[in-house]
């Protein structure tokens, strides 16, 4: 790959574009959890120097991306049990919120773009591309921004990118045809409860699209490879005793 092409650029720079770059290989999963940042090459191939990429990786750990440490290695931050956990009791609480506040406030044409985008759904399998995890992506924010609660919206989307390297991680193991029949009754279900202004139905059923999410499962996921050791080393540790 070539260096990019900065003749073209208006408002951004380096290290914004550096910045767009980088982000975007790291949610794609290009970068992968825990791989450390090659700065000198990555530059290179980006044709800037080390100072706007390191202006930009330092962006991404206030996002919580990517961490820095003393030695200025940079490395792509580690999905972990306890931030899957906490996004999902966050989503618990605030998706059903949006839901509800949607149903209640949706406007003819938000009830437009919210059918649009779940007339554009594709099911989300192992390996999924960028352009699927779009399309769910823009389904749940037509929702969320029919709620006209800027602050809920803001909050939600700044969620989103976190979630998605967890969501990329539990479809390692692939799905169902149920789950996704089921995903696909609840994205239909939404829709109908938001139309019908029935604010508790939309809670209800946003709430469990939360409880069997993608997001749900990676938590269960890692708690059970942070187990794994633990039960290994106890074993060990028994068998000593014998």
């Amino acid at each position: 790959m070539g260096c990019y092409n900065f003749s073209k650029e208006t408002a951004l720079t380096k290290a914004e574009v550096a910045y767009e770059l980088v982000r975007e290989r790291v949610l794609r999963g290009d970068l992968t959890p825990g791989a450390v940042i090659p700065q000198a090459s990555l530059a290179h191939e980006l044709g800037i120097s080390t100072t706007p990429l390191r202006e930009a990786l330092r962006r991404l750990m206030t996002e919580g991306l990517v961490e820095l440490d003393a030695h200025r290695d940079a490395r792509v931050t580690r999905l972990t049990v306890e931030e899957a956990r906490d996004l999902i009791e966050i989503r618990r609480s605030l998706d059903p919120l949006a839901a509800g506040l949607a149903a209640e406030r949706r406007t003819r044409d938000d009830l437009a773009l919210i059918r649009e985008t779940a007339h554009e759904l594709l099911p989300l399998r192992t390996d999924p591309g960028t352009a699927e995890l779009l399309t769910h992506r823009r389904f749940h924010v037509a929702i969320y921004s029919a709620s006209h609660n800027q602050v809920l919206v803001q909050t939600l989307d700044s969620l989103w990118d976190k979630a998605d390297r967890y969501r990329r991680l539990a479809l390692e193991t692939g799905r169902t045809e149920a789950d996704l029949d089921r995903t696909h009754t609840e994205h239909l279900e939404l829709v109908d409860a938001i139309a019908a202004g029935d604010s508790g139905t939309a809670t209800s059923v946003m709430l469990a699209h939360v409880e069997a999410s993608l997001g749900a499962r990676a938590v269960a996921r890692l708690s059970s490879d942070a187990a794994q050791p633990a039960a290994r080393s106890l074993r060990g540790i028994r068998g000593a005793r014998v």
